[in-house]
């Protein structure tokens, strides 16, 4: 039975995923490539992109540990996700002033709804244990992940529409549909977080102190969790897996349109095979918590990052349209059930108690890790004239992850999380 806080929970996914599948996947890369971008040199171009990830993903992981203190110590954590959502809502709407040559508005627009939509991830994300049994969790995640595909896919298939036949709607040319579309992520978020706020909320008394007690609180609580995360053992190792395989998977969905998109591929074909992962991603994240109940947790995430391997393999060798659609399909087959299964996986070996501490751990470093993949891929890029190659650097971070996890003993971790 899913409860009215879970199913608003999972709505927030319907929200945000909007940004993840328009502005991060599919139409903000080619439209930086192709318009915002257009006066620079293509792997320049691509280059610039990537170290705009990078940049993003600094500035989130930087003010984690003080807009955690913040939410735990004043018990604000509602009123802070909900800033953090609109916020990243309003950088859509404004990306809608962009034009041709304006890469570096662009640019910061990104970075902003980057800070909009990973920050409030981190509150997203720390709410599952208080909403759901341990036993829930893989379901929940999943379903929440499943939500996502839903609702970004929706309004993907709905911008596809406007951007393709723009004057059905009434739209003088491409660029403004485009602009336009950029609106209906900011809205779509904006309207489809409600849900949460209003079902989950706050305690109306809570403690207001300076902002120099939280930021102290906050790096103090990094220090103190690096230090305490050494009783842990599994978890450690863990997190250690988790960052370098997670930087793959983030490096591929945030590279992957603007890589096609200078390799030649029409942005049609882009946009219309990340709509396709979207809804591929629908069945298959569901069926993937199935799958992973009956073989396991660890096994599941096996498959799925040794699929991502293949992805990586083949994406170097890429040469047209239906390649990269089969790409596309590939990646909506693992990347919601994996990303699931990972965040469930860390839930089951956070210390009892201190959910929201070990949850802005994750968080912070999950975003200084996945800062790097990015950062390779620009400079080998820009290094060797090839996005081939940068593309092929990523395969290192799925191989060193997949080392890394092998040694990962889940069930004596949930022990060691029991005893904390």
């Amino acid at each position: 039975m899913i409860t009215k806080q879970q199913r608003s929970w999972m709505m927030y996914d319907w929200a945000n995923s909007a940004f993840a599948t328009t502005m991060i996947a599919a139409v903000l890369p080619i439209f930086y490539q192709t318009v915002a971008a257009s006066t620079l040199d293509k792997h320049v171009a691509t280059s610039y992109w990537s170290f705009t990830q990078t940049t993003a993903m600094i500035l989130v992981a930087l003010i984690s540990p003080l807009l955690g203190a913040v939410a735990d110590l004043s018990q604000r954590r509602m009123a802070i996700l909900r800033a953090f959502a609109w916020t990243g809502a309003l950088s859509c709407v404004l990306m809608s002033l962009a034009g041709t040559g304006d890469w570096l508005l662009v640019s910061a627009l990104f970075i902003v709804g980057t800070l909009g939509f990973s920050g409030g991830n981190t509150f997203y994300d720390s709410l599952l244990p208080t909403i759901a049994s341990s036993e829930q969790r893989d379901e929940l995640s999943a379903r929440g992940y499943m939500y996502g595909y839903i609702g970004g896919g929706i309004l993907l298939a709905l911008n596809i529409l406007m951007l393709e036949k723009y004057s059905w709607f009434g739209i003088s040319d491409k660029l403004t549909a485009t602009q336009i579309v950029f609106v209906s992520v900011g809205i779509w978020w904006f309207l489809f977080s409600l849900p949460l706020f209003r079902t989950i909320r706050d305690p109306k008394e809570w403690n207001r102190k300076p902002v120099r007690f939280y930021a102290n609180q906050g790096f103090s609580r990094v220090i103190r969790t690096i230090r305490e995360i050494r009783r842990y053992p599994e978890l450690l190792k863990y997190l250690l897996a988790f960052w370098f395989f997670n930087d793959g998977i983030t490096t591929i969905i945030s590279m992957a349109a603007i890589y096609g998109a200078q390799l030649g591929i029409g942005t049609t074909h882009l946009i219309a095979a990340l709509l396709i992962t979207q809804f591929v991603g629908i069945p298959f994240t569901y069926l993937f918590a199935r799958f992973a109940k009956r073989l396991g947790s660890k096994r599941s995430l096996y498959i799925s990052l040794s699929i991502y391997m293949i992805i990586v393999l083949l994406g170097y060798y890429m040469q047209n349209a239906v390649h990269f659609y089969i790409l596309a399909i590939m990646v909506g087959m693992v990347q919601g059930g994996s990303q699931a299964v990972a965040r469930s996986i860390f839930s089951q070996l956070v210390p009892k108690g201190r959910e929201s501490e070990f949850f802005g751990f994750f968080s912070l470093s999950s975003k200084v890790s996945a800062s790097i993949g990015p950062a390779v891929f620009g400079v080998v890029g820009l290094l060797t004239g090839s996005t081939r190659l940068a593309i092929l650097s990523i395969l290192l971070f799925f191989i060193v992850g997949i080392l890394l996890f092998m040694r990962v003993d889940i069930a004596k971790g949930k022990v060691e999380a029991g005893e904390g």
